[in-house]
């Protein structure tokens, strides 16, 4: 009934994106997709199998790409099995992070992330490509913010439903990272200068942003988009099933046999 209610609303918020709106059949159907899709995220693969597939037993793999995996707003490195599973058929490294405290700062999250980077190049000796759900693209953005040259030890750096400009439901939260998260909100305008003052043109040429019409968390829909990224638009699906769907896996994977976006 929550998730219900959650789509409800991106219909109507929605309205005022210039994204295309989804018809009711679509929400619907992206409704019922979520409530398959987010109990095994949150109550078996976070809980239960996060252990699962650890960093520690990744094996070298030089001159390869490694995947740096940061998850989002009140998840852990389980939410990743599934893609952690599909590098390890491909004999691609990775590595991942928990991103403590739950509710802190998302400012918190740049030592956690700036480890995992540094193990990931140790990996292979090429700089990483990071792959990030919802909250964990600000926080990737944070790092890439807070940490001199970060911008050079990663070769992209893939955001999945991230509220690169805030989210609507955000205006509800009473914790450091929801509140973080707000449209038009002080740390996020606070980011946004900051990076506009060091590369006001260059700043994203090196971010993938998938977003989609039908998030039923992070909307308006263009909210999860950047200027100069490479925008991708995944239309009628939802949140969580968003950082599964087959294209953006395909896609996102597909990324790691390219040139390095300059």
């Amino acid at each position: 009934m929550v998730l219900a209610l959650e789509f409800v609303v991106v219909g109507v918020v929605n309205r005022r994106d210039p994204t295309p709106r989804a018809s009711a059949r679509t929400l619907a159907q992206a409704w019922w997709h979520e409530v398959r899709v987010a109990p095994q995220v949150f109550s078996w693969r976070q809980p239960f199998r996060w252990r699962c597939l650890p960093d520690e037993d990744v094996p070298l793999a030089p001159g390869r790409t490694a995947v740096v995996f940061v998850h989002g707003f009140v998840c852990n490195r389980g939410f990743w099995l599934p893609w952690m599973h599909a590098l390890r058929q491909r004999g691609v490294p990775y590595t991942s992070v928990n991103l403590e405290p739950v509710f802190g700062s998302i400012d918190t999250s740049v030592p956690l992330i700036d480890d995992a980077v540094r193990r990931a190049h140790a990996l292979t000796g090429q700089p990483p490509m990071l792959v990030c759900h919802s909250m964990g693209g600000l926080a990737a953005r944070a790092w890439l913010d807070a940490v001199p040259g970060a911008h050079e030890r990663v070769s992209r750096i893939v955001t999945i439903g991230s509220p690169h400009h805030g989210t609507w439901l955000a205006q509800f939260s009473r914790v450091d990272n929801g509140r973080q998260m707000r449209i038009d909100g002080e740390w996020l305008c606070s980011l946004r200068a900051r990076e506009t003052a060091t590369a006001p043109i260059t700043r994203f040429e090196r971010f993938v942003c998938w977003y989609s019409n039908a998030d039923n968390i992070v909307f308006p829909a263009t909210t999860a988009t950047l200027p100069g990224a490479d925008n991708r638009h995944l239309p009628g699906v939802s949140h969580v099933a968003m950082a599964f769907h087959p294209r953006v896996m395909h896609e996102t994977l597909a990324l790691l046999t390219e040139p390095p976006a300059t």
